[in-house]
């Protein structure tokens, strides 16, 4: 028999809680407008079966009752498909505010202008390849004149091409094509290294710094040349980035190149992201408020998405020991180590209910009900000492510290259970990553100096190490602003600067237009920065765990966990539904079709979606950065508790998408010990849906606060161990000064005595002087030097 708690776990959830323990429950009020009723059996899933970017066999959402005791209906299944970002040409539209449509035509007026000039008539689509070269190059040659007025014309002009010729075009798709064949184009040629050069200097024009702080209100007149050069750089790498089969060898060549060039800095300057990361902390100081942010921040999000896509993320995949028997990689130590959102996100928890097919489609093969939790327990390192600490304190009376070996004195059931354990024993990344550093904390002289891959994620954490926490503390400041649930205030920034026209509507119309548009630019924000933050999370963790916890550590003190819980305290039903786009103004659409007469009734009837893609995707990637900021961290854990983010949580489940509800779920988990036995009874459908959907440890103690790490006295110490860990860490590999007190030190008298110096010249001239004042005449205290050892 083993002395193991695995599926007996539920049974336990009305334990009397334990009357020796320090930690009173702390009782969270129910969720007013929380479901009533899961189902035992899982539903089947919403998504469609032959999507690319989930598996077939993701957990299937939670059923829901069709109307909430407020009398809201709940939403039906959401076939949402999670991937690296939304469709290539939903990624080109929301560059562009609808504010910024008349500029697309003068975009267009300046290209034709000097394309026309010396031979009129000319479409760009009937050049060949060469002519086009010759004609960017002479565009390319405007941007070196003086002339300020002209070179803006000219990057009009080259933006234009980057937008795809539409004048010339007769579909969208025929748009989207030729903006991508040309952006190679002007790539090959030189354009990302002008607009760049452009670029900083537009970053350090005080003018028109100090012109945007002395304006009452700032507008979109105040950021044009920033915009322009910002959306050229923006659709190059946009349209780099996407793979397409058809693409040819050419393109591919060229596609590494740019990564590689926006991976590692050439010329000893820094990285083009950090660049960017220095305009997002000069906005927030106030001193350059004309930044145009959203723009700003998907470029930023962008250069990052292919930069990191790293082929250790797929070899490590090849190399986990459970993907065989589930299909994935856990959540936890290399949670999302697969693509991630760089592709295909695999979860350990599986459903064993594959949705539901026609009949004649359905593939017998694949119809297989295992038995047991569809997924495989994995078992730490420490969860077997203490299981063996408490073991012995029981049988024996004693321990014996860390020692997993040694099982004299304990019963035959205590033999087979840790062999068990050790069966499903996984040591991640993590924790050798870890291990290593104590090893090179203990000898840094005898191990010498460890070797540090140049990887695109270590280049970055190298370059941002210094001045990370003003870049959290700014990415947190714009997702405040930008939040649904925050309110104005006359110290907040102001993310509206480039969406805001100069002339302010006085119309119904033209106000409609205008909130339309204010409200998507807000989405916009919130989907790049919780997409950047995740992708910096991920690929750090996968890098080194401690440049994974130092930017966890900042997120956590810059109040990340009670603004992403404020973010959910709304109605989040309403905030995924909401029709905040006019999709006859998106890009490309406006730019090939005949714009209908907009009336009020059309605005306010939106488009046919079912849910907004780019909201949800905000969700799902707060709620995952939830999870990896409060994952094994009981002090972060107890902030969920303190702050009350069960019922805000509860409500979240009423979104019917099963990525979603799987990292609520998660969330609701460990926090669950914490709850009380009055919640854990209250919420019995909801523990069942978390003993479903969720995995769980071998000897997981979620369901009841007996956990040996539930004890509040070590929060702290917690916290402080770990920062005094990352400071070693950083200190170790990037203090150059630190390095060379530790550099290896030659004790050999043959090779000390066989180094040539270099002398003065005239040494040789008292060199027997020098050898009979500081030699000779000096004598030796052999006693003093056989006390210094």
């Amino acid at each position: 028999m083993l002395v193991l708690r695995t599926v007996s776990t539920f049974s336990l959830c009305f334990k009397r809680p334990r009357t020796d323990s320090p930690l009173q429950p702390i009782r969270a009020s129910r969720c007013s407008g929380g479901w009533s009723s899961f189902g035992a059996k899982a539903a089947s899933a919403g998504s469609n079966p032959a999507s690319q970017n989930i598996p077939r066999d993701l957990p299937a959402p939670l059923p829901t009752p069709s109307r909430s005791p407020q009398g809201s209906v709940d939403c039906p299944n959401l076939e949402f498909e999670y991937g690296d970002a939304d469709g290539h040409g939903a990624e080109l539209a929301e560059l562009y505010s609808y504010t910024e449509e008349p500029e697309l035509s003068h975009g267009r007026r300046c290209f034709e202008e000097d394309f026309h000039s010396p031979v009129p008539g000319r479409r760009w689509l009937e050049l060949d390849r060469s002519q086009q070269k010759a004609h960017i190059m002479h565009l390319l040659d405007g941007l070196e004149v003086v002339s300020r007025d002209r070179r803006l014309r000219v990057a009009r002009a080259i933006l234009y091409l980057a937008q795809g010729v539409f004048g010339e075009c007769d579909n969208e798709g025929d748009v989207l094509h030729w903006s991508r064949h040309n952006s190679f184009l002007l790539y090959q040629l030189g354009t990302f290294s002008a607009f760049l050069e452009l670029l900083n200097m537009e970053i350090e024009n005080s003018q028109a710094c100090s012109s945007a702080l002395r304006k009452p209100a700032i507008s979109l007149a105040d950021s044009t040349e920033l915009r322009v050069l910002l959306s050229v750089m923006y659709l190059l790498v946009e349209n780099i980035r996407v793979e397409q089969e058809t693409d040819p060898p050419e393109w591919k060549t060229c596609r590494e190149t740019f990564r590689m060039e926006l991976s590692f800095p050439v010329h000893a300057e820094e990285p083009f992201a950090l660049l960017l990361f220095t305009m997002v902390t000069k906005f927030c100081s106030g001193h350059a408020p004309h930044f145009p942010m959203k723009k700003v921040l998907l470029l930023l999000w962008k250069v990052l998405l292919p930069l990191m896509k790293q082929d250790s993320l797929d070899i490590y995949n090849e190399r986990d020991p459970f993907k065989n028997d589930e299909g994935g990689v856990d959540e936890e130590e290399n949670d999302d180590v697969d693509s991630g959102i760089e592709g295909e996100l695999d979860l350990m928890e599986r459903d064993t209910i594959i949705p539901a097919l026609p009949a004649q489609r359905l593939p017998i093969e694949r119809v297989s009900f295992p038995k047991g939790l569809p997924w495989a327990p994995k078992v730490r390192q420490k969860d077997i000492e203490h299981f063996l600490e408490a073991s012995r304190n029981k049988f024996i009376g004693f321990t014996l510290g860390q020692d997993t070996e040694t099982l004299i004195g304990l019963p035959r059931p205590i033999h087979e259970s840790v062999k068990t354990l050790k069966q499903h024993k996984y040591v991640s990344i993590s924790d050798v990553q870890i291990k290593n550093e104590e090893e090179l904390e203990k000898c840094p002289m005898s191990l010498g100096e460890e070797e540090v891959q140049e990887t695109p994620c270590e280049v970055l954490y190298r370059a941002m190490l210094y001045n990370l926490p003003q870049y959290m503390i700014a990415l947190l400041k714009i997702l405040l602003a930008a939040a649904p649930t925050s309110k104005a205030k006359t110290d907040s920034i102001n993310i509206l600067a480039d969406v805001l026209p100069e002339e302010m509507p006085i119309t119904v119309l033209q106000s409609m237009k205008l909130g339309i548009d204010v409200n998507r630019h807000k989405e916009i924000i919130v989907k790049s920065i919780s997409a950047l933050l995740l992708l910096l999370l991920k690929h750090f963790k996968l890098n080194h765990i401690y440049q994974f916890e130092y930017v966890s550590q900042h997120l956590v003190f810059a109040n990340c966990i009670p603004l992403i819980l404020k973010f959910f305290n709304q109605n989040i039903m309403s905030y995924i539904t909401a029709k905040n786009s006019i999709s006859v103004l998106d890009y490309p659409h406006c730019t090939v079709c005949d714009l209908p007469e907009l009336t009020a009734e059309s605005l306010e009837a939106g488009d046919n979606n079912q849910f907004c893609w780019r909201n949800l995707f905000s969700c799902i990637n707060l709620l995952r950065i939830l999870n990896k900021l409060t994952k094994w961290k009981h002090s972060r854990t107890m902030m969920l508790v303190v702050f009350k983010s069960a019922p805000i949580l509860k409500r979240a489940l009423k979104v019917k998408q099963a990525m979603m509800q799987l990292y609520v779920l998660k969330l609701l988990k460990i926090q669950t010990k914490y709850l009380g036995r009055q919640w854990r009874k209250s919420n019995m459908k909801t523990m069942s849906a978390i003993y479903q959907k969720v995995r769980h440890r071998m000897n997981d103690d979620w369901a009841y606060g007996n956990d040996i790490d539930a004890r509040p006295w070590d929060f702290q110490a917690e916290e402080c161990t770990l920062r005094a860990n990352i400071e070693a860490f950083n200190s170790r590999r990037y203090d150059r000064e630190r390095r060379s007190e530790f550099a290896p030190v030659d004790n050999c008298l043959q090779s000390v005595l066989g180094q040539r110096l270099e002398l003065p010249r005239d040494f040789h001239y008292c060199y027997e002087l020098w050898l009979e004042r500081e030699v000779f005449a000096q004598p030796i205290r052999w006693e003093e030097l056989l006390h210094c050892h």
